[in-house]
């Protein structure tokens, strides 16, 4: 069984998989209090299912980009979870598992979370031999400045706010947004991307893994 944790930003999720079926799952907006939420969370949700902390065999966690603050906590969590359990741990870029939870289509997809200060995490996506694969690394962005980018229809999908939604929606016929539902990132799928490679033997240095952050004084483009 393996415990998947995601605690990119203040929508913190979590998922138990056995590589046959999701065990369990849970999604919740913890609004800065992941450092004590997590572990009761995690707690709860092995008990709700009848299982014992012995019985995970791997964890995966969400590497990112988002909040400096949460990601740390949520690899700090994993990894020392996994040296009490003595069992390996498998890191995901947070935007792929959100990228593989969409349909395939033959449209460019921008996958994006929030990064803080009005400012959105992006990732280009585009479908290749039938799954979403990514077409660079991640960059700091707003949605007035995504808008811009948007030139043909494109799906945009992810952690969106009121505000930006309504600046995405001006480009009606270009921007495609996925609905709410379909934005938010499911631990499960996060769960499914780290069992493959678990079992196939390309689990990460417990130690050595590390977050993936966007430079702060990064740019944002015009």
């Amino acid at each position: 069984m393996l415990l998947a944790v995601d605690t990119s930003t203040q929508w913190t999720g979590l998922a138990l998989y056995d590589g046959s079926q999701v065990l369990g799952e849970t999604a919740w907006l913890t609004r800065n209090h992941h450092t004590v939420e997590l572990a009761p969370a995690v707690d709860r949700l092995l008990k709700q299912g009848g299982y014992k902390p012995d019985e995970i065999e791997c964890i995966g966690v969400a590497r990112g980009p988002g909040s400096f603050t949460s990601l740390r906590i949520g690899l700090a969590f994993a990894k020392g979870m996994a040296i009490t359990l003595h069992v390996p741990v498998v890191g995901i870029p947070t935007l792929d598992f959100l990228a593989a939870a969409q349909p395939a289509r033959e449209l460019p997809m921008a996958a994006v979370l929030q990064a803080g200060r009005g400012r959105l995490a992006l990732v280009w996506y585009q479908v290749v031999k039938g799954k979403w694969k990514s077409q660079g690394e991640p960059q700091i962005t707003t949605a007035e400045a995504l808008a811009e980018m948007i030139d043909s229809p494109t799906l945009v999908v992810g952690e969106l706010n009121p505000a930006e939604r309504q600046i995405l929606a001006r480009k009606r016929r270009l921007a495609l947004l996925a609905s709410p539902a379909e934005s938010m990132r499911r631990p499960s799928f996060l769960a499914e991307m780290a069992w493959e490679r678990f079992k196939a033997g390309k689990t990460d240095e417990v130690i050595g893994l590390s977050p993936i952050y966007l430079h702060v004084g990064e740019e944002i483009p015009a």
